[in-house]
C-alpha cells in the first residue's frame, strides 16, 4: 500500500524523531509494501517515481539520503524515509544478501486475471504518436483518433503532446460497463496482433519508428511518471475484476432493495389516500342525505306557514266586512231616528229642551261613530298594508332561501367533484408510469378540469357572499320592524296576562320580594321594604363589576352558567331565601343574554304561554286575532 501525502497532517522539523514511529509500525504490520512480487524492493513513500525496483543497498541509500535531505524536502517525507531506513536496517537484514538489482526492462510476472489491477473506468493507452508531414495529420486532432478506433466504440480520446520531442501520447476512454471492458480487450489484442503492444514497446524503446503502440491500462501504468500516469491517478482508480463484479452486484442489490422499499412506501401512501378518499366520499354522502332531509322539512314548514297566512288573511277580511256591515246598520238606524225626531213637534218648552238635548246627544254619538268609522278604515288600511308587506317580505325571504339552497347544492356538488378529481389525480400519480403518455395526457385533462371546477367554486362563493349580504340586510329590516312593533304596541301588550306581550328583559320580578318581605314584616312596611330591596338589587345589576358567571364544558361544548359560590349571591340566598335568589338570577341571565354591555333593561316581544321570545309571525297573528279587543284597550 502506498502512502498518500494527505493521510497525516504536516509536522515540524522538531517532531521528525517522534513521528517516524508511526510509519515504522505500518511497515512492520505490512500496511506499506516494500518487497515487489519479483523479489525486488520498492519505496512506498515515492509512488510517483518511475523507478520502483531497488536492491537492498540502493533502497537503503535512497531512504537515508531523503531522511538527511535537502531543504526542498518537507519534514513528513524525511520522517517517512527515516522510518524506512530503520525498517531496512532492523527487520530486513536477513534478506539483504538475497535481494539484487533487477534490470528496469524486465517485466513483472502476470497475475491471475481476476486479481489483476486495471484502471477503472476502462481506458487504453496509445504512445509514439508523431506528426505525419505527408498526410498533414496532427496528433492533437482527437476526432481523427475517434474515427480510427471507432470499431472499439471509444467514448473519448485525450492527447498529451510533447513540444520538445514533437511527439504525443494519449488515452482512449471506454464505457465503464462490461461492453467497454470487452472493447478495451479487443483494442489491446489488435495491437498485440500487429506486434505493437506494451511488450514490444518496452523491447524497442530505443528504436520505435513511426508506429503507434497501444495497450489496456493497468497498475504499472497507473504508477508511471509522465502526463499519462498523472491523468490516470487523477481520473481513474485501480480495481480488480472480482472487486468490480462484487461492487456491481452490491449496487444492483442496493437498487433492488431501494426500489422494493419505494414500492412498499408508494403502496402504503396509495392505500392511505384510498382510505381518505373513501372516508370523504362517505362523509359527503351523509351530508347530502342530511341536506335532503332538512330541505324536505323546510319545504313542508314553508307550505304550512303559507297556508296559515292565507287563513289569517281570510279571517281578517271576513271580520272587516262584518264590522263594516254593522257600522252601516247603526248609521242607518241613527239617521232614521234623526229623521223621526225632526218630524216630531214639541208643544211644550220642556219637551223642546229634551228634544234639543237628545239631538245633541245623537249628534255627539253620530260624530263619535263617524270618527270610529274613520279610525276603523285607517286601521283596516294599515292592517292590509302590513299584511301585504309581510307577504312580500316572506316571498322575498323564501326566494332568497331557495336561491341560497340552490347555491349550496351547486357548491356542495362542485366540492364533491373537486374532491373526486383530486382523489383520482392522486391515485393516477401513484399508479401511473412517468413514461406513459396516455396517463400523462389524462392527468393533464383532469388537472385542467379541476382548475375549471375551482374557478366555478370561487364564482359560486362570490355569488353566495352577495346573497348572504342581502339576507343580512333583510334581517336588519326585520329587526327594525320588530322595534317598530315594540314601540307601537308597548301600551297595549305590556302585560303578562296575555299569551303574547312585551317583557322587560333584565327587570327583577318584585312579587318575589313582596312575598318574602311579608314573612318578616307586617302591613305597609313589607311593601316598602320589598320596593327598597328590589330597587337596590336592580341598581346592583347595572354594575358591570357584578359578573357572577363561570365557563364550564358540557358534552364537549362550553357554556356560561351562574357561579353559585359568588359571595353576594350566596349572602342574598342565605338572608332572603331561594325565591328572591331565583328572581335575581333570572334577571342576571336575561341581562347577560340581551344586553351584557349596557346592563340596562330592554323590552322584548315575549310568548308568555311558552316562556320564550316571540316571533314576528306570532305577534302579527295575535294582533289580527285580537284586533277588536286591542282597540277597546286603546279607547
Amino acid at each position: 500500500m502506498d502512502c498518500s501525502s494527505d493521510d497525516e497532517s504536516d509536522i515540524s522539523e522538531s517532531e521528525i524523531e517522534e513521528y517516524k514511529d508511526k510509519p515504522y509500525e505500518h511497515l512492520q504490520s505490512g500496511k506499506y509494501k516494500v518487497i515487489n512480487a519479483n523479489g525486488t524492493l520498492r519505496c512506498p513513500f515515492c509512488a510517483g517515481k518511475k523507478k520502483q525496483e531497488y536492491g537492498f543497498k540502493d533502497l537503503l541509500q535512497h531512504s537515508s539520503g531523503v531522511a538527511k535531505g535537502s531543504a526542498n524536502r518537507n519534514a513528513k517525507q524525511k520522517a517517512n524515509h527515516l522510518a524506512l531506513a530503520k525498517f531496512l536496517q532492523t527487520d530486513l537484514t536477513n534478506v539483504s544478501d538475497q535481494v539484487s538489482q533487477i534490470p528496469e526492462s524486465r517485466p513483472a510476472p502476470q497475475a491471475n486475471e481476476q486479481e489483476e489491477l486495471y484502471c477503472w473506468p476502462w481506458v487504453g493507452i496509445i504512445v509514439n504518436i508523431l506528426d505525419d508531414s505527408k498526410t498533414g495529420k496532427t496528433p492533437r486532432d482527437c476526432s481523427q483518433w475517434l474515427d480510427s478506433f471507432s470499431r472499439y466504440k471509444p467514448r473519448d480520446v485525450e492527447i498529451f503532446y510533447n513540444e520538445q520531442e514533437k511527439s504525443a501520447e494519449g488515452v482512449v476512454k471506454f464505457e465503464k460497463d462490461w461492453t467497454g471492458f470487452k472493447n478495451a480487450c479487443e483494442f489491446e489484442k489488435a495491437f498485440e496482433s500487429d506486434l505493437h503492444s506494451k511488450k514490444e514497446w518496452l523491447r524497442h524503446r530505443g528504436n520505435l519508428g513511426s508506429s503507434i503502440y497501444g495497450w489496456f491500462a493497468r497498475a504499472d501504468d497507473y504508477h508511471s511518471e509522465g502526463p499519462t500516469g498523472d491523468y490516470l491517478r487523477r481520473a481513474r482508480e485501480l480495481k480488480t475484476l472480482s472487486t468490480i463484479i462484487m461492487e456491481a452486484k452490491q449496487d444492483k442489490e442496493s437498487i433492488v432493495l431501494n426500489l422494493a422499499n419505494e414500492i412498499d412506501m408508494k403502496n402504503e401512501n396509495l392505500n392511505e389516500l384510498m382510505s381518505k378518499f373513501n372516508e370523504k366520499t362517505m362523509s359527503l354522502s351523509r351530508v347530502l342525505e342530511e341536506k335532503d332531509k332538512l330541505q324536505q322539512a323546510f319545504y313542508e314548514e314553508t307550505r304550512k306557514m303559507q297556508r296559515l297566512a292565507r287563513d289569517h288573511v281570510r279571517r281578517i277580511l271576513d271580520e272587516q266586512e262584518k264590522l263594516s256591515l254593522e257600522l252601516e246598520s247603526k248609521k242607518r238606524k241613527l239617521d232614521w231616528r234623526t229623521r223621526e225626531l225632526n218630524k216630531r213637534e214639541v208643544l211644550t218648552e220642556r219637551e223642546r229642551q229634551k228634544l234639543d238635548e237628545e239631538k245633541k246627544k245623537n249628534d255627539v254619538r253620530n260624530s263619535s261613530l263617524q270618527m270610529a268609522s274613520m279610525e276603523q278604515k285607517k286601521a283596516d288600511e294599515n292592517v292590509l298594508r302590513l299584511v301585504e308587506q309581510q307577504k312580500r317580505e316572506k316571498e322575498e325571504a323564501l326566494k332568497k332561501v331557495l336561491q341560497l339552497e340552490k347555491q349550496l347544492d351547486a357548491k356542495q356538488k362542485l366540492e364533491m367533484e373537486i374532491e373526486e378529481l383530486k382523489g383520482k389525480l392522486e391515485v393516477m400519480k401513484h399508479l401511473g408510469d412517468d413514461d406513459d403518455a396516455a396517463v400523462k395526457k389524462k392527468m393533464e385533462e383532469m388537472t385542467k378540469e379541476l382548475e375549471e371546477k375551482v374557478d366555478d367554486l370561487q364564482d359560486m362563493e362570490e355569488l353566495n357572499q352577495t346573497l348572504i349580504t342581502k339576507e343580512r340586510r333583510s334581517n336588519d329590516e326585520l329587526q327594525e320592524a320588530r322595534k317598530e312593533l315594540i314601540e307601537g304596541l308597548s301600551e297595549i301588550l305590556l302585560s303578562n296576562r296575555t299569551n303574547i306581550g312585551i317583557k322587560r328583559m333584565g327587570e327583577i320580578n318584585e312579587k318575589a320580594f313582596v312575598a318574602a318581605c311579608k314573612q318578616k314584616f307586617k302591613g305597609d312596611e313589607a311593601q316598602i321594604k320589598a320596593s327598597e330591596l328590589c330597587s337596590l338589587w336592580q341598581e346592583n345589576l347595572k354594575n358591570p363589576e357584578l359578573h357572577p358567571f363561570k365557563i364550564v364544558e358540557i358534552d364537549g361544548k362550553t357554556e356560561e352558567i351562574i357561579d353559585e359560590e359568588n359571595e353576594k349571591l350566596k349572602a342574598l340566598k342565605d338572608e332572603w331565601g331561594d325565591e328572591i335568589y331565583n328572581a335575581v338570577v333570572v334577571a342576571l341571565k336575561e341581562l347577560n343574554e340581551y344586553n351584557p354591555s349596557g346592563r340596562y333593561v330592554v323590552p322584548e316581544l315575549w310568548n308568555y304561554k311558552e316562556g320564550r321570545k316571540a316571533t314576528l309571525k306570532e305577534v302579527v297573528t295575535y294582533v289580527f286575532k285580537n284586533l277588536n279587543t286591542l282597540k277597546r284597550k286603546r279607547t
